[in-house]
């Protein structure tokens, strides 16, 4: 076989790219939303919340589609296109922000996992303890050697690891619907009579948990280099997208008309599975624990893969330090790979001494991956404004285009306003440090480490670092 022949070979099709963005988005949070979202509203208010999410990531799943074609020497888009419109310094940002996300989103995929495994096995507990921990641990390496066997290899067995777990949650919706109750529907659709808070707050609070459940929209915008055409990176984003909000809107909506808003809302976690055992019965609840496991340690690799890839990208341009883009004989970035098992390692110790280590892993998953969101969101409002790149690709579509990421841009600012003070400031600490990774590459480059606005954004990083370092020390902010 030639070289070129053995290229084409390593070449993703589109089915491989969309099942990296289902795989990717389906993990640990579809099966928390009938609690989250009965904690917030009710029917009603979970119509409004999913067409506001379903629209607002929709239009990022967009910009990532006009980036791939317009931008097309760009691979591993979430960066790429952050240092392009925005210079080194947020590219590095981005790449940064984009893999502590995964890290700190893969902590608490094993957490679920030991939660659920503590509902039989109490030494687990909440998914915290020192034996969670430990077994944590040891999956954790599990993974990162079989990764290191090839990106192909690792790539087959999430599409298998997809259509997996996709079943399960396909049953939940099927089985619900020959139980739903439309009375209990009506009574939950405008949140119950307990339910004081206006529409908008209801709303509002639902904000966060459609964040966390969309990340992995840019699955297929990350794997840009092994698409077999470059037209397949935008279709596998929004056919996958489109898939999986259809997915995640129905498992809340059946939940609805299965149980009371008062008891979905203290549902034990995984809530999909008390709400589909008062349905069927005890198997239901086992079936839905089975489902859940495979779908998160699916999820797992899939972002396990993403997080390397993009510091693997980011050494090869030159952004992060050289040593980050050595590969092994399988082509496997292997540095980087260690640095992300690592990463997650540490994060997974912290979670001994959290109080609620799922939801604060959640939250600050949501909060670092919308920095990366926001700045790809707004190069393509730039390239829009400035008509860079549409007096040759397709001028006729730059008026909706520039709409498309006017709203992207305005929906990923506005979630990171949403996100509190708090969590910001929790980014700052991983951001502040991981600033050295910056420096070295500029000295590597024999240039300046900061530019004067660089110097001015690191020491408002470093200022928020500081401020919630001392709230940590305080108790003002809490894990």
């Amino acid at each position: 076989m030639t070289a070129s022949e053995q290229t084409a070979t390593k070449k993703m099709p589109l089915l491989t790219l969309s099942a990296m963005v289902v795989g990717s988005m389906v993990g640990a949070g579809v099966f928390s939303l009938p609690r989250n979202f009965g904690q917030a509203t009710g029917g009603f208010g979970a119509i409004i919340a999913w067409t506001i999410a379903g629209t607002g990531m929709l239009m990022l799943a967009f910009v990532f589609q006009t980036l791939a074609v317009r931008k097309p020497d760009l691979d591993a888009g979430v960066y790429a296109y952050a240092k392009a419109g925005f210079g080194e310094y947020l590219g590095f940002f981005s790449a940064f922000g984009y893999w502590a996300s995964a890290c700190v989103g893969n902590v608490s995929y094993w957490v679920l996992i030991k939660s659920t495994l503590g509902q039989v096995l109490p030494i687990f507990g909440e998914g915290n303890t020192v034996p969670a921990v430990l077994l944590s641990t040891v999956c954790i390496w599990a993974f990162h050697f079989m990764v290191l066997r090839g990106i192909q290899e690792a790539a087959t067995i999430n599409q298998i690891v997809t259509v997996a777990k996709l079943v399960p949650i396909l049953v939940f919706i099927v089985v619900l619907l020959f139980y739903f109750d439309p009375g209990v529907f009506a009574d939950n659709f405008w949140g119950g009579d307990a339910y004081s808070e206006s529409l908008v707050e209801q709303v509002r609070s639902t904000m966060l948990v459609t964040v966390f459940v969309f990340l992995g929209i840019e699955g297929a915008s990350v794997y840009s280099r092994y698409a077999r055409k470059r037209e397949d990176i935008g279709r596998a984003t929004v056919l996958g997208f489109l898939s999986v909000l259809a997915i995640f809107a129905s498992v809340t909506m059946v939940s609805f008309g299965i149980m009371p808003r008062d008891e979905l809302a203290v549902a034990q976690q995984p809530s999909m599975s008390p709400v589909f055992e008062s349905a069927v019965g005890t198997w239901g609840a086992w079936f839905i624990s089975i489902g859940l496991i495979i779908s998160v340690l699916g999820a797992y690799l899939a972002w396990t893969l993403m997080a390397a890839e993009v510091l693997f990208v980011a050494a090869q341009d030159r952004d992060m330090p050289s040593f980050l883009a050595r590969v092994n004989a399988a082509n496997v970035p292997v540095v980087a790979l260690i640095f992300t098992t690592v990463l997650i390692q540490i994060v997974l110790v912290t979670t001994l001494f959290s109080d609620d280590a799922f939801t604060f892993t959640l939250k600050l998953c949501s909060s670092l991956s919308l920095v990366p969101y926001l700045l790809a969101a707004a190069y393509a409002l730039k390239l829009a404004y400035t008509r860079e790149t549409y007096e040759r690709i397709q001028p006729g579509d730059r008026t909706k285009e520039l709409v498309i990421a006017f709203v992207a841009t305005f929906y990923t600012a506005f979630m990171l306003v949403a996100a509190g003070l708090e969590f910001l400031l929790l980014s700052c600490i991983i951001y502040a440090p991981g600033t050295i990774l910056f420096a070295l590459t500029r000295r590597e480059a024999g240039k300046r480490i900061f530019s004067l606005w660089e110097a001015i954004l690191f020491g408002a990083v470093a200022l928020g670092a500081v401020i919630g370092i001392i709230g940590l020390a305080t108790g003002a902010i809490s894990i």
